[in-house]
């Protein structure tokens, strides 16, 4: 995967006017009762590319940029989901995020710090991502795999692995076949 990168120092009207427009939202989101066909419609705002009826997302969340955000089907974001979405992001169908996960896209150049330098994550199908995980950029999370909580997911993540620690690292491999359906 390409990086691409982002000069902060170049005024750039588009982004500026999504970022702020994702800020509000999430401002309003948080500030709203949960459950609620307000906060609902604020969170299907939020995710401009569309949030299927059978997702569920419980405020409070921060996404930089809604829309560079992709969800799939019956996801489950709990509370304290934040996102730096630079770079993009997907997730995949039937995938589970525990409270207070935080998903990078973007990062620092090294030297020159004003620039940002941006990669994808995807998160395929049926993931289930513990609490308090970190997902740093240009990681791709394989389909049935688990992220223990606490983790930082500093590279890519086979299908059907079981994953822990900072960094994480496979500890085991659950059996693909059961997820056949």
């Amino acid at each position: 995967m390409e990086e691409v990168r982002i000069d902060l120092r170049i005024p750039d009207d588009k982004r500026d006017k999504e970022m702020k427009r994702s800020a509000e939202l999430c401002f309003k989101i948080n500030h709203t009762m949960p459950g609620t066909p307000e906060c609902r419609e604020l969170i299907e705002d939020l995710f401009s590319q569309g949030v299927d009826k059978s997702t569920t997302i419980n405020p409070p969340v921060f996404a930089l940029l809604g829309d560079k955000i992709k969800l799939g089907k019956g996801i489950t974001l709990m509370n304290g989901f934040k996102c730096m979405s630079s770079g993009g992001l997907t997730i995949e169908d039937d995938t589970l995020i525990a409270i207070n996960c935080t998903i990078l896209t973007n990062n620092h150049d090294f030297y020159d710090r004003p620039v940002i330098t941006c990669k994808p994550v995807h998160i395929k199908k049926n993931v289930w991502i513990g609490a308090n995980v970190t997902i740093l950029p240009g990681v791709t999370i394989g389909e049935n795999a688990i992220v223990g909580a606490c983790s930082v997911v500093t590279k890519d993540v086979p299908d059907n692995a079981v994953v822990v620690g900072n960094p994480a690292k496979v500890i085991k491999y659950q059996d693909g076949e059961k997820f056949q359906k």
